[in-house]
């Protein structure tokens, strides 16, 4: 009998030899070539001092909106697929100061997630949050990476000073602003922003009388008066109450072409994230190993299932 009309004739032996042929071909690993999209990052945080409000929960305990964005970040960190190009940067004033230009997630793992961890109010370079104002020097700080970057920025949209027809910025000839992801941080309820010393030791509340508007339009801000103001609220009455601009932050990603998402979980920012634009496609190879592998199994077994079948024919036709 020839090799061909054996495997014709005999399905167990036939099992086996496919069997043979796939984990032969499992051992030679081939594989297909793939696309992937590669995504670089830069996640800014506002570490102005309304970001100090404490109006979030991790498991069911109160935290400022600092300690709640760098949790967020952690958790979404390790979610990223490597090949992933990461950098950090802090927001305060007018501009964004980057930690470094962004670097591959999986093998700077530890010294990202050290950084996010360190993010500190005190590290602020100025008493104002102008966030609208930062939009250009954000996008000057993107053109001055090696490759382009796309941006997710956690911020509460507070804006101090305040803002009014005479310092808000025009954005409607504003370009580089595609795809941006602002993630809003903070609740609706509205909660008092405490006042720290040098020390980081709680002195007190800001008080209402810190974000009244002066005579003229001009606004009472440390900036303005170009030296720390240590006045606190007199009374609970007397704190003013911080809370997330959801509409503020709307509307600016609007304007910038950017998306809005609240920052509620890292589920539904990850979930934007993929609907920004990728910094570049990757091509890499697929390896089909495993299922050759799996494919040899399932035919070794079906060899033995379908000797047992038969023997049970057997059995039958003796008994008959």
């Amino acid at each position: 009998m020839s090799f061909y009309e054996k495997l014709k004739e005999d399905i167990n032996f036939l099992f086996l030899f496919l069997a043979v042929i796939f984990l032969v071909i499992a051992i030679i690993n081939p594989s297909i070539p793939i696309t992937k999209n590669i995504y670089n990052y830069i996640f800014i945080v506002d570490i102005s001092q309304s970001m100090n409000t404490e109006d979030m929960t991790i498991n069911n305990k109160k935290v400022s909106r600092m300690e709640y964005s760098k949790n967020l970040l952690h958790r979404m960190l390790e979610r990223l697929p490597c090949k992933t190009k990461v950098s950090v940067g802090m927001f305060a004033g007018v501009s964004i100061a980057a930690a470094y230009t962004p670097i591959e997630v999986c093998d700077n793992f530890s010294s990202i997630n050290s950084t996010i961890e360190n993010l500190d109010w005190r590290s602020t370079w100025s008493g104002n949050t102008r966030i609208r104002e930062s939009m250009v020097n954000l996008a000057r700080l993107i053109r001055s990476f090696p490759e382009s970057a796309q941006v997710v920025f956690l911020t509460d949209g507070e804006e101090a000073p305040k803002l009014h027809v005479f310092n808000t910025r025009d954005l409607s000839q504003f370009q580089g602003g595609q795809d941006w992801l602002f993630v809003g941080i903070g609740s609706d309820e509205g909660a008092p922003i405490p006042k720290y010393d040098n020390k980081n030791q709680l002195i007190g509340y800001w008080s209402n009388e810190s974000f009244a508007l002066q005579p003229g339009i001009a606004q009472i801000s440390e900036s303005n008066l170009g030296t720390r103001d240590n006045k606190i609220a007199s009374s609970v009455s007397d704190r003013y109450l911080s809370k997330l601009d959801e509409e503020y932050l709307k509307n600016l990603s609007s304007e910038v072409k950017g998306i809005y998402v609240k920052g509620d979980s890292p589920d539904n920012i990850l979930k934007m994230m993929e609907k920004q634009k990728p910094a570049w496609r990757d091509q890499s190879a697929y390896p089909l190993r495993y299922i050759f592998a799996f494919a040899a199994l399932v035919l070794f077994l079906l060899r033995f299932i379908t000797m047992e079948k038969l023997l049970q024919v057997i059995r039958v036709k003796k008994h008959a």
